[in-house]
């Protein structure tokens, strides 16, 4: 089982459908590094030398932001947008939506489960 970036690979996958299952990097950033670093894209994990692996690690190590790095990133983001008191900040702040959807009907999974209201049967 390979491990990169702190998560372990599964191996049975193509090296593209693999590396997505590291947190930052997605299908494109995939390919991208299977390009750079020679891989073609229909290998699998288990048919890779330790080098090749090695040469994945470090071309990741050197050119993305992953997992508890990028993690701690987000979360300072957030953080600051909230301390400053931005708008965005504000919604994070009580738990709403933050990107403009309406908040009137739906927006459960940011809200969580509906509140009955008392008194409100005609």
């Amino acid at each position: 089982m390979a491990r990169i970036a702190g998560v372990n690979i599964p191996t049975g996958k193509r090296v593209p459908i693999a590396l997505t299952y590291i947190h930052g990097i997605g299908p494109k950033a995939a390919a991208d590094i299977c390009t750079a670093v020679g891989i073609d894209l229909t290998r699998r994990v288990n048919e890779l030398s330790d080098a090749e692996v090695l040469a994945v690690r470090e071309h990741i190590d050197a050119n993305y932001t992953v997992e508890g790095d990028l993690r701690r990133e987000v979360s300072m983001n957030i953080k600051r947008m909230m301390d400053i008191g931005s708008y965005r900040g504000l919604r994070h702040r009580r738990n709403l939506p933050v990107r403009g959807q309406r908040t009137h009907t739906n927006a459960r999974t940011r809200k969580g489960p509906a509140k009955a209201i008392a008194g409100k049967k005609k």
